[in-house]
């Protein structure tokens, strides 16, 4: 059976609120989930309009957050602690009951907002790695060439030599000689 204008109207909600998500936009950027990360993520997209369709009474919002938090957890590796599951569980089970009661604005919205954010990279805004000074020119190797994304590990943790790399100098305005 061919799925209802409903399911269709639905599982769109639901992939654009998670094309949203910072926290899934970063992970299929950087592909953190392998190089099938855009299809992890709309995989995740279809557990969640399936457990709708097919749950009576449908998931709740605690549902929605916990599947979201496994998926990030066992399909990304990442461990989220910043509420934003949370947030998107809730629109996702406010986009079931609209659409259940014959409202697409949700959807729609959703979908122009996913549509302006379509191809641009987001901002990283937390972590070492990424908001301190040290790193401005680590995207460049010893030709000067741009490095691939598997080999943006932060410097702190390229241990591979053990101990008989040498302490570093460091003078008395805080400078380390290299």
């Amino acid at each position: 059976a061919a799925p209802s204008n409903i399911s269709i109207l639905f599982a769109r909600g639901v992939i654009a609120r998670l094309a949203l998500w910072p926290a899934l936009r970063i992970a299929v950027d950087q592909s953190w989930g392998g190089p099938e990360s855009a299809e992890k993520r709309t995989w995740l997209a279809s557990v969640l309009v399936d457990a709708f369709e097919e749950q009576d009474p449908a998931p709740d919002v605690t549902y929605v957050e916990l599947t979201l938090l496994q998926v990030m957890e066992d399909e990304f590796e990442t461990v989220l602690e910043d509420g934003s599951a949370e947030a998107v569980a809730k629109d996702v089970v406010r986009l079931w009951e609209e659409v259940q009661a014959g409202r697409s604005e949700g959807v729609l919205a959703f979908e122009e907002q996913a549509e302006k954010i379509r191809g641009k990279r987001i901002q990283v805004e937390e972590g070492a790695a990424e908001d301190s000074d040290w790193e401005d020119d680590s995207d460049l190797d010893e030709e000067g060439e741009e490095e691939g994304a598997e080999d943006d590990t932060p410097a702190l943790l390229d241990n591979q030599q053990g101990s008989k790399r040498p302490e570093p100098e460091v003078d008395e305005d805080g400078f380390t000689t290299v």
